[in-house]
């Protein structure tokens, strides 16, 4: 009788296993469910367990809501509740390049494991996960087999950008994307501690079937990286390697796919998920599988990852919240002002020698193109010893401010920083204030468009500026633990500020003119009562040929001379307000 009611209990595991096999599974690990039935897989995940919560986000260009799955162990379905706890929140999230999946059918997979069949049930002891199967839902729907040239499967796949054809992973920080605003509400919403964005690279051929990277570079709070480096890293690499998957840092090669050439790093700019949640002090992993991996493999490895992060999450989960916590406070005291702050980084010389798991390669001049390409024999495994060029240098950085201030007619650019979830004072009456900010000069855009804007590169002159800032306008305190992404918005020089995506290109358009003839009478006028300004003049005729024999520019050159010029072209509208006492007396009105 034992042995019958232990083998009907048997049985009743294998069959409700089975049932819950995964879409991906069933097709024998070879292809990957449409948008409707990754939802419906998810309802059900949700009604099968208490653990498991299933919403949306927001609502894509199409009309597609955005799936979200929260899962946690005493099935807290807020942020307020989670806070609450000891908990540390982990966001999972696929498809923001829809082509790349591997990420939706490994954390369907987990999420079944964890809270249905319960095998991986610690998992959620002290973390609560947000997944988001698929990010992208208009490009996960444009649905064929040859979206993805570089990529043995799934047998289809979606396409890597949006119905409007924009790159969610260009657009953390600019937000022009509905997808991207709704992501953001959530992200302030919970602020997770930790991030995992899901891709399948290009690139060189190798061996790995997962690489990553995650932020080392100053960008990420220096304590958090040392948490990074010691605590998070070493077990991950190790439990992956021990998992069959041995993985490394992003391959990136110095020249095109050429393995002896090194690699490199870089700092991930703002515009990308992992330099945003950097910015924002909080960790964020990429997970690249290696696009030539059979389907499986790459599902799998991925699958390991996130358990074993899971695994290392809830080791550290009281250490990573105290980091976390400790990095915003620190951001937002004046001390962080006192040191400047790194815009930009670029390249150290030094490199670290690394093994590195590839094949042996030819370069082949092309009988066809006439160009150079590499052909990789996947047959011949074999270890490089190559450099790893994998230190940054900061390259242009700014002494922050007490606060900036945005005029408000200014309204685009208000409503996008409002979506990153900073503090901010409105001024409930106009205000006249001298400010520090920018002049721009020799200002040029990109010819060809770049998600949907033509980006633009200038130089800088500070200058103090005085104006009337109407009521409306909006005072960014910098005492906030918001100060990096403000910066990073509002500080020109910055890799994606708001100006170098042209939210303020119209700053630099003049919009009024005058008449040759009215011109050359003003010019005599002008030259007849001011010597200094003849001096002046006459010296740039002398140094200056291109000038002199151009009148346009000659007409121009005293137009801008004139009190008729206007005073606000170039000038950046953002101001800095560098005193805190005018800071305190204007957070008063």
């Amino acid at each position: 009788m034992i042995k019958y009611m232990a083998a009907f209990f048997l049985f009743i595991t294998a069959a409700t296993a089975g049932d819950w096999q995964t879409y991906y599974e069933k097709s024998g690990y070879k292809a990957t469910p449409r948008y409707a039935e990754t939802v419906d897989f998810c309802r059900r995940l949700a009604a099968a367990s208490s653990q498991i919560h299933y919403t949306t986000f927001g609502i894509s260009p199409q009309g597609r809501p955005l799936p979200l799955l929260i899962i946690d162990k005493k099935g807290r379905t807020t942020a307020r509740e989670v806070r609450q706890s000891d908990n540390v929140v982990f966001l999972i999230q696929a498809g923001i390049h829809s082509g790349e999946i591997d990420g939706k059918d490994a954390g369907l997979m987990l999420t079944r494991d964890i809270a249905v069949l319960r095998d991986l049930a610690n998992l959620i002891d002290h973390v609560t996960i947000l997944f988001i199967p698929i990010f992208n839902v208009d490009g996960h729907e444009r649905f064929g087999a040859y979206n993805r040239v570089n990529q043995n499967g799934p047998e289809e796949m979606g396409w890597r950008v949006t119905a409007q054809n924009l790159n969610l992973n260009r657009d953390y920080l600019k937000a022009d994307t509905p997808e991207m605003q709704s992501w953001l509400k959530l992200y302030n919403e919970w602020l997770p501690e930790f991030f995992a964005d899901c891709h399948v690279t290009d690139g060189a051929d190798y061996q790995y079937v997962l690489t990553y990277k995650i932020e080392q570079h100053g960008i990420l709070d220096s304590a958090l990286i040392r948490w990074v480096e010691s605590a998070y890293l070493p077990p991950v690499r190790q439990a992956m390697r021990e998992s069959g998957f041995p993985i490394i840092e992003y391959v990136s090669f110095r020249r095109a796919h050429d393995v002896e050439s090194g690699m490199t790093t870089w700092a991930t700019p703002p515009r990308l998920s992992d330099g945003y949640t950097a910015i924002r002090n909080r960790p964020g992993l990429l997970i690249e599988t290696h696009m030539f991996k059979d389907y499986k493999s790459r599902v799998s490895a991925t699958y390991q990852m996130l358990k074993h992060t899971l695994e290392t999450l809830n080791r550290e989960y009281r250490a990573l919240r105290r980091l976390t916590a400790q990095a915003d406070s620190l951001t937002a005291l004046p001390a962080f002002r006192k040191k400047p702050f790194t815009l930009t980084y670029k390249y150290s010389k030094d490199s670290t020698m690394i093994d590195f798991l590839g094949f042996k390669y030819e370069k082949i001049k092309s009988d066809i193109t006439g160009g150079e390409w590499y052909r990789f024999f996947r047959d011949k495994p074999k270890t490089f010893r190559i450099p790893f060029f994998n230190k940054m240098e900061p390259d242009i950085q700014v002494m922050l401010p007490e606060a900036y201030i945005v005029p408000a007619e200014w309204q685009t650019v208000i409503e996008r920083i409002k979506l990153h979830g900073v503090e901010y004072y409105e001024l409930k009456q106009p205000i006249k204030l001298k400010v520090h900010t920018y002049k721009f000069k020799n200002a040029h855009w990109q010819e060809r468009p770049y998600e949907g804007r033509h980006p633009v590169r200038f130089e800088t002159e500070a200058v103090e500026f005085e104006r009337i800032y109407p009521a409306g306008s909006v005072v960014l305190d910098m005492n906030q633990p918001a100060a990096k992404i403000i910066a990073n918005m509002l500080e020109p020089k910055a890799r994606d500020s708001f100006v170098y995506w042209g939210f303020f290109d119209a700053v630099f358009e003049q919009k009024e003119y005058i008449e040759s003839y009215v011109l050359e009478e003003q010019a005599r006028l002008m030259l007849a009562t001011d010597a200094a300004l003849k001096q002046e003049y006459l010296a740039k005729m002398n140094s200056d040929s291109a000038f002199a024999g151009n009148p346009q520019a000659i007409r121009q050159w005293f137009y801008e001379k004139s009190p008729y010029w206007d005073r606000f072209k170039d000038v950046y509208p953002v101001g800095r307000i560098e005193d805190r006492v005018v800071l305190d007396r204007l957070l008063k009105k």
